[in-house]
């Protein structure tokens, strides 16, 4: 068979974005974020069970993006040679044993072991997705179908966190961790049933034979992403602890609100990149995420924290998938992958980074400082966009 004729199966149909594999990568990708972000608000509070400190809270949340991280440059190169089923499908099965294995762990050191081997898995099997989606979205309309493909997660985030927190209050870790285990069972059943785009062999073999860790297409991007996501970095393990400090309730609506507006800035931010470009997603959106930034170090009361809670999904929801698209759109149709995971990379170190410097920020000075540094992170992101832009009229 053909390279082209390979590749008819998995190509996208013009202008469809939701045909079958579509629906079915999504809804994958859904049942994967889902267990994950169950575990995400609720790994911390088990790590305070087991005796864990702060400091040790933000290690054991960034040596899984550390793990995740070394693990993308392998997997952007294996998804052009060994395909897109193998990497997705293999990531998959690690993350399942390993969430599910959480259920018999009773010491912090079992716990950091298997959080590294969950990140293996969490970055093989994201890399992955992300590229799979990227073949099946017709590339006319490649911001919109990856705000629509982010929806699944952003859905999965939504409900995640706080049917995390929820459940955590009536059932055990141990039955919390394997109901997170089943989901990402489900993810990998999906899986299965997608028909992926065939491996194809490279005319110009000097492009392939070398092996490096990202592609150069995709840095600009991914360095802005890297800044943008300390910041996630800090809420997603130390904000629960934060309003606890502050005496601020309602830390499981700040997930849901977050959540739906980020589903909201998806259904339009993709257009908005297709029609105008980046600059009229990414400034508007990192300003958004700094002045939420401010509002959680202030947070004086549970409105404060709901309002910070949706202009950071609004802002980061835009963001991030015009990055994506922006990350792959210029690179070669057998770097895409390697793409992808140069994106990825960038997210897993800023979150995985972030973490671990929170945790000595909490440590040193308290939890409000985090979410000031976090501003400064993206006041960083966003001064060298200018300066990318200024580079460019010039």
């Amino acid at each position: 068979m053909s390279s082209n004729a390979s590749a008819q199966s998995a190509a996208p149909q013009a202008g469809k974005i939701w045909s079958r594999d579509f629906v079915l990568v999504c809804l994958a990708n859904f049942f994967i974020f889902l267990g994950f972000q169950m575990t995400l608000p609720t790994l911390p509070l088990f790590v305070k069970e087991l005796g864990g400190s702060d400091q040790l809270i933000g290690i054991i949340v960034g040596i899984f993006t550390f793990s995740a991280l070394i693990i993308r440059p392998f997997a952007g190169h294996s998804l052009e040679t060994k395909g897109r089923q193998f990497v997705y499908m293999t990531g998959l099965g690690i993350f399942v044993l390993s969430v599910g294995s959480y259920a018999f762990i009773g010491s912090i050191f079992l716990l950091l072991l298997m959080r590294v081997v969950q990140g293996l898995g969490w970055g093989l099997s994201t890399t992955a997705t992300g590229t799979i989606a990227t073949d099946i979205i017709p590339p006319k309309r490649r911001g919109e179908g990856m705000g629509y493909f982010g929806l699944s997660g952003n859905i999965a985030l939504a409900f995640g966190p706080a049917l995390g927190l929820a459940l955590v209050d009536v059932i055990s870790f141990t039955q919390l961790f394997l109901i997170c285990g089943s989901l990402g069972l489900m993810a990998f059943l999906l899986s299965s049933k997608i028909r992926y785009k065939k491996v194809e062999e490279s005319p110009v073999k000097a492009v392939t034979a070398r092996f490096d860790i990202f592609e150069k297409t995709a840095l600009q991007p991914s360095v802005l992403l890297l800044f943008i996501t300390f910041t996630f970095g800090g809420i997603a393990t130390f904000l629960p602890l934060h309003a606890i400090e502050k005496n601020v309730e309602g830390i499981s609506f700040y997930f849901l609100v977050f959540a739906l507006f980020l589903m909201l800035s998806r259904t339009f931010a993709g257009q908005i990149y297709d029609r105008k470009g980046h600059i009229y997603v990414f400034l508007p959106g990192a300003t958004l995420v700094f002045i939420a930034m401010l509002l959680l170090f202030w947070l004086p009361n549970t409105t404060v924290m709901l309002v910070a809670a949706g202009m950071y999904g609004l802002g980061f929801g835009g963001i991030q998938p015009a990055l994506q698209a922006w990350a792959v759109e210029k690179a070669p149709n057998n770097r895409k992958g390697m793409a992808n995971a140069t994106f990825f990379s960038s997210f897993d170190l800023g979150v995985g980074a972030g973490a671990i410097l929170f945790g000595q920020i909490a440590f040193l000075f308290n939890y409000a400082a985090i979410y000031l540094a976090s501003a400064g992170s993206v006041l960083i992101s966003i001064c060298i966009y200018i300066y990318l832009l200024l580079k460019v009229i010039k």
